[in-house]
């Protein structure tokens, strides 16, 4: 998921480079996911990554600048996958079901959470400086969302006066809640319902009924 949320990547790495850096952003993010911020310091990451101090150091000089590249690791995941194919660009009722039913059928779903929701949770926490990050990852992924519904009222499928921008939010607010909930109950039914519940409210912005049984099929 390509985002402008975090410091660059160094310069002309090679290939071996690139390697190095991707795996030590990888056990950094899961470590910060398991452990939190705080709980999660240089010497754990350099033996789960398996490079040397001075390796770790080079890529990232401080901890800021580390967490900085994992939110951006984080989102570049997320934003990719909903910018996945599969779904369409969001500009039909049947592509949010299409992504709803995903998250709903993964059976590690409430077990894992949201990977970017659940390192924003541990981050706002601390005092480093890259709530900015956090909240322009977000913003791009509600920007899938809200484009994809102004699509739907180009395409006539939504009313034009549907505020896209608010719908965008309902739908995210709505899986991370929904998300939270299963997680906690052990239970897919929470995100389930808070799922479906923002895409009926969405429906009934639909049209006309047959545009939105249209969408349904």
């Amino acid at each position: 998921m390509t985002t402008t949320t975090a410091a660059p990547a160094p310069h002309k790495l090679t290939s071996k480079g690139q390697a190095t850096r991707a795996r030590i952003l990888e056990h950094a993010a899961e470590l910060i996911y398991t452990n939190g911020v705080h709980a999660t310091n240089n010497e754990q990451v350099r033996r789960a990554a398996g490079v040397s101090g001075s390796q770790l150091n080079h890529y990232f000089p401080t901890k800021e600048s580390l967490v900085l590249a994992v939110i951006a690791w984080q989102a570049e995941r997320v934003l990719t996958f909903h910018r996945d194919e599969r779904f369409a660009g969001f500009d039909s009722l049947d592509a949010l079901r299409a992504w709803a039913d995903f998250y709903v059928g993964y059976e590690r779903a409430y077990q894992e959470g949201c990977t970017l929701g659940s390192l924003a949770s541990e981050i706002i926490k601390t005092d480093l400086d890259v709530h900015d990050e956090l909240a322009s990852a977000f913003d791009q992924w509600r920007g899938i969302f809200r484009d994809g519904i102004e699509r739907m009222q180009q395409l006539g499928r939504i009313n034009a006066e549907a505020d896209a921008t608010q719908l965008a939010n309902l739908l995210l607010a709505a899986f991370q809640g929904g998300m939270l909930l299963a997680q906690v109950a052990r239970d897919i039914a929470p995100l389930k319902d808070a799922l479906q519940t923002a895409i009926d409210y969405l429906k009934t912005f639909a049209t006309s009924p047959d545009a939105a049984v249209r969408q349904a099929r």
